[in-house]
């Protein structure tokens, strides 16, 4: 006869990591925190239909079990990929005589976006007289995937994929379950991050991997860790490694301008059944992240090739990613951008207090320009060289530089012209 402890271990780890109430749910603060939407909506006892939008693994439907929970409603749960017409007829029949019993029913439908443009309607009358609480989830953005009669009863709110930070959490818990630290160097603990690309449950899954197929005593660094993943788990799975493994690779080739073994690893994952939309999705990423402003003409082509393929459709615009591909392999690289966000974003924190010297602000009343609104600012156009030189941060901050650009592709001109710009401005600061 098993003990309780035993029967404990032998659940999956997913299921003894499952969160029990909303401060369990990692990565989610912006709702599920103390001034977010979802926890006002528990506190006001009133709950409002609405979607999830996220990506897979990042806790829709933990999220809405949870809120039936915590407001005392039936939870019953669809997936649209399985149910149809009889199920949904089957549910609101009994959320309407629960509702008669004095309790509510939450529905969630699992990628409701499955669900045809009828079946969506057939939601309509219950939501609106409150026979049911509906949460869909979906991972398509729901303004292209759900009927506006639908969105229009509905709040969306958006679920973020999981940071580096939110998979750390989930890293410690697991450790503080299993009793010890997961047997893997820091190298192999960001490898196994970066295989989950912000699945909380298939980076649960990764972690329970490794704690059962290492050996005792066992430190495995980033080429063991490979060499036991691709033991484990071989097979190429649209949610599981392979996939992971694969578009990893597309974006490692492209980063290193390779175009020969991006095409190879886009041609692995489209013979394996890949979703052209998520391989466009991150080729649209690093458009914007790696290639940056060395060649902004990366973007348009990103969307070009996506426009292109959502109008011809596989095998025909297959042809237009495989351009987008080399497009992206052989353009110049640059993160300067991404560099210049976080660094001001850090900034923007620290002063978000400061206000904008007077002279940049419109004033459109008497006493605001008595009070010295938009007092001594000059028209740049009417300058010389169209450059007036003025300080546009606060006066408490002073001038920082955020953007420094390198000497790649475009981003030579864009430098070359800010530093005219800077040689202009000394000279103006020098004779004033």
């Amino acid at each position: 006869m098993s003990t309780l402890f035993e029967k404990l271990t032998d659940k999956p780890l997913a299921d003894r990591m499952r969160p029990q109430s909303l401060s369990d749910v990692v990565g989610q603060d912006h709702l599920l925190g103390e001034k977010g939407p979802l926890a006002r909506m528990i506190k006001s006892g009133k709950m409002a239909s609405f979607i999830l939008w996220g990506p897979p693994g990042c806790g829709k439907t933990t999220v809405a079990r949870i809120l039936a929970q915590e407001t005392n409603l039936h939870f019953e749960a669809l997936s649209a990929v399985f149910s149809g017409v009889a199920d949904l007829r089957k549910v609101f029949q009994e959320a309407t005589t629960r509702r008669r019993m004095g309790q509510g029913t939450l529905l969630f439908v699992d990628e409701i976006h499955r669900f045809n443009r009828s079946q969506q309607d057939g939601f309509l009358p219950y939501v609106e007289d409150g026979t049911v609480i509906l949460v869909g989830a979906t991972t398509e953005n729901p303004s292209f995937e759900l009927n506006g009669a639908l969105l229009s009863r509905c709040k969306v709110f958006v679920m973020n994929r999981l940071s580096d930070d939110a998979l750390n959490k989930i890293l410690n818990k697991a450790e503080e379950i299993m009793g010890h630290p997961i047997p893997l160097d820091e190298v192999g603990k960001n490898y196994l991050k970066a295989l989950a690309d912000g699945d909380g449950r298939y980076f649960i899954n990764l972690i329970e991997s490794v704690f059962q197929y290492a050996l005792p005593d066992e430190i495995l660094d980033k080429d063991s860790l490979e060499q036991l993943l691709q033991r484990r788990l071989p097979n190429y799975d649209k949610d599981r490694e392979g996939h992971y493994n694969l578009i990893s690779a597309l974006h490692k080739s492209l980063r290193g301008s390779d175009p020969d073994a991006g095409l190879y690893w886009l041609a692995r994952m489209v013979v394996a059944g890949e979703d052209m939309k998520y391989i466009l999705r991150r080729l649209t990423r690093f458009a914007s992240e790696d290639v940056g402003m060395a060649d902004p003409g990366a973007l348009v082509q990103a969307h070009s090739a996506w426009d292109t393929y959502e109008r011809l459709g596989s095998p025909e615009g297959d042809l237009a990613v495989a351009g987008l591909v080399i497009y992206l392999a052989t353009a110049p690289k640059s993160n300067s951008a991404e560099v210049a966000w976080n660094a001001v974003r850090a900034v923007a924190q620290e002063t978000a207090t400061l206000m904008p010297p007077m002279h940049i602000l419109n004033a459109p009343t008497k006493m605001m320009k008595e009070l010295g609104y938009n007092k001594g600012y000059q028209y740049d156009p009417d300058t010389p060289d169209s450059f007036s030189g003025q300080n546009y941060f606060p006066d408490e901050m002073g001038r920082r530089t955020f953007y420094r650009p390198n000497e790649r592709g475009y981003e030579r001109e864009i430098k070359k012209r800010l530093d005219y710009w800077e040689g202009l401005r000394q000279k103006i600061q020098k004779k004033s």
